[in-house]
């Protein structure tokens, strides 16, 4: 599914293009995602995007008139410029269109994502954002912070980074990736890390959702950013979906398991 870095590339990518146009028109295809696409959208139209913003996996369109959209592309969604012209494909489910001349459209074959408006004055006290974590890259996220969360937790240390109440956006793919590179069994209990080990774990988070934004995100099935391209991270991960293929480090196979009810890959020599 589409992750922080999916996300964060996706918001760049149809920031500049979104901010200061008019939004004419509002096409639903389908209602029926994880909660139903308002039916009062059209109140929208003639109205103008002023921003665009990200908190945890969420999009956060801003407009004129102090409300929001809040859209979440969910396991499989995309949210893309197009021109208002081009062919609907089945799973296409609502389009905004521009007075610049290109259309947002949102793509979602399995239909988990979220569209939905938003007209608190504060929208960080809606229920889907409220209780959500500090951000991984900004500087809430701090080995003291991540420290307090694992002190009582005996749970594996990969299910409590993937806590977004701990910390937003460590999915899976990320999760694995940055414990391999802070060199931390994905099963080890959290409260048993040193503050050192932590403090790598903190940095080894960063560095890989970073370098994620960097290369576009990973696609290893559904997603493609606003431009319809594939993101470059897979090229570069070192144990998620390498299941029996060397380590890229020492050569040993990569093993899996299931924690969690999620793939987890590692390095058992790199990582002890």
């Amino acid at each position: 599914m589409p992750e922080l870095p999916e996300v964060e590339t996706t918001r760049r990518g149809i920031e500049p293009h979104v901010i200061g146009a008019k939004m004419t028109e509002f096409i639903v295809r389908r209602h029926d995602l994880r909660q139903p696409v308002p039916e009062n959208l059209s109140a929208l139209e003639g109205r103008t995007i002023t921003a665009v913003s990200r908190r945890s996996k969420y999009l956060l369109l801003e407009v004129d008139d102090g409300t929001r959209l809040l859209v979440h592309l969910g396991m499989s969604g995309s949210l893309r410029l197009m021109d208002p012209a081009e062919d609907w494909k089945k799973h296409d489910h609502v389009g905004i269109t521009l007075d610049n001349g290109k259309q947002l459209r949102f793509h979602d074959p399995r239909r988990f994502g979220l569209i939905l408006w938003l007209t608190e004055a504060d929208p960080m006290s809606h229920d889907l954002l409220k209780n959500l974590g500090p951000e991984p890259l900004e500087n809430g996220f701090t080995v003291t912070h991540l420290q307090a969360a694992c002190a009582k937790r005996s749970s594996a240390i990969k299910l409590v980074i993937m806590d977004a109440k701990v910390v937003v956006g460590v999915g899976n793919i990320y999760a694995s990736e940055a414990l391999f590179r802070a060199r931390i069994l994905p099963e080890t209990p959290a409260n048993k890390i040193s503050k050192p080990g932590l403090a790598k774990l903190v940095t080894a988070i960063r560095e890989v959702l970073a370098d994620a934004i960097r290369e576009g995100g990973t696609t290893l099935r559904d997603f493609v950013n606003s431009d319809g391209k594939a993101g470059y991270f897979q090229q570069r991960l070192f144990v998620y979906d390498r299941k029996g293929e060397p380590c890229r480090v020492c050569e040993t196979p990569v093993r899996h398991a299931i924690l969690g009810q999620r793939s987890t890959y590692w390095c058992p020599r790199c990582q002890k």
